[in-house]
């Protein structure tokens, strides 16, 4: 599929799903690569989390603050351990999620399709650390003035049932504005600042049907992974009533252990459900940011025409 076409509202969405049709499993599988081991450490630290959650709630120490003390005083050295890598390994993870997209599209522009594997994407990963690590300082200092503007922008709609119906317009103009800036930076034409007003210039271009584009996207997203991750709560609860209805008193282990999966599994379902739903929400911002990159500077047209001069 070609990435730089002219798009309007319609093709951003079915572009989209195109795409994945076509290069959801190489691009999942990549990921998973890349990504997989982190993925696997937070999800078995998400384990003990919820084990040390559900003996907190269902161990009986929940109503005893001097028994919780305890409990955290004699087990501090592996609470700190915990921490430490949960969120060492959790930003790695969270770095090498957001940037992934960005750099697969890249190299797919630039082979002209799916012809690199997970080795190209590594290099280019090593290649570009250091504009990644200049992105992210920039865009905590540009997140300022953002964020104001949107937590403004989202408090005027809150006030009215159909301005709420639209704050996930905010989230898709903000995610949008952030994601082309860097799928911009990484191609080393531009400056970090240039590629910020560079991306809000693409925006503008076709202001409401990009962000509406991503937004509805953000909002199925959210949809989907909270319909799915409801189900173990609901399973758990379904399962308790039934024990009650039934006669059956659960001793306060048994208690413990069905909320120990309950929790691991809300968690695993959520975090990994979150990233891969977070993959097919930049891949539309890819969509939509070469679709407006193509309008802006006729890159694939003058391919073209230089293929048809070429070929007299």
């Amino acid at each position: 599929m070609q990435l730089y076409k002219s798009r309007g509202f319609g093709e951003f969405f079915q572009d989209t799903f195109s795409f994945l049709k076509q290069n959801g499993k190489h691009l999942y599988k990549n990921f998973l690569i890349i990504n997989g081991i982190f993925i696997l450490i937070l999800s078995v630290l998400g384990y003990f989390f919820g084990k040390f959650y559900t003996e907190i709630v269902f161990g009986g120490i929940a109503n005893n603050q001097n028994a919780i003390e305890n409990y955290i005083n004699e087990n501090a050295e592996m609470f700190i351990l915990f921490f430490i890598l949960f969120v060492t390994i959790g930003l790695i993870s969270a770095v090498i999620s957001y940037s992934f997209v960005p750099i697969y599209l890249k190299l797919y522009a630039k082979n002209d399709g799916k012809n690199f594997n997970a080795s190209d994407i590594i290099n280019e990963y090593k290649a570009n650390i250091g504009s990644i690590i200049i992105y992210l300082i920039c865009s905590i200092l540009v997140a300022v003035p953002v964020l104001i503007l949107a937590g403004v922008v989202s408090f005027v709609l809150a006030i009215t049932i159909i301005g709420f119906l639209l704050l996930p317009l905010v989230i898709g103009a903000v995610s949008l504005f952030y994601q082309g800036t860097l799928m911009e930076y990484i191609e080393r034409k531009k400056s970090i600042w240039a590629s910020f007003g560079y991306s809000w210039t693409l925006m503008s271009s076709k202001f409401w049907a990009a962000i509406g584009c991503v937004g509805l996207f953000f909002l199925m997203s959210y949809i989907v992974q909270n319909i799915i991750v409801m189900i173990p709560y609901f399973i758990f609860i379904v399962d308790m009533i039934t024990n009650i209805d039934s006669g059956t008193v659960a001793t306060s282990q048994e208690i413990s252990k069905s909320a120990t999966v309950m929790v691991v599994l809300i968690f695993f379902l959520s975090y990994v459900l979150g990233l891969f739903l977070n993959i097919i929400v930049q891949v539309n911002q890819g969509v939509v940011f070469y679709s407006l990159k193509e309008d802006m500077e006729n890159i694939n047209t003058k391919s073209d025409i230089d293929l048809i001069g070429s070929g007299e």
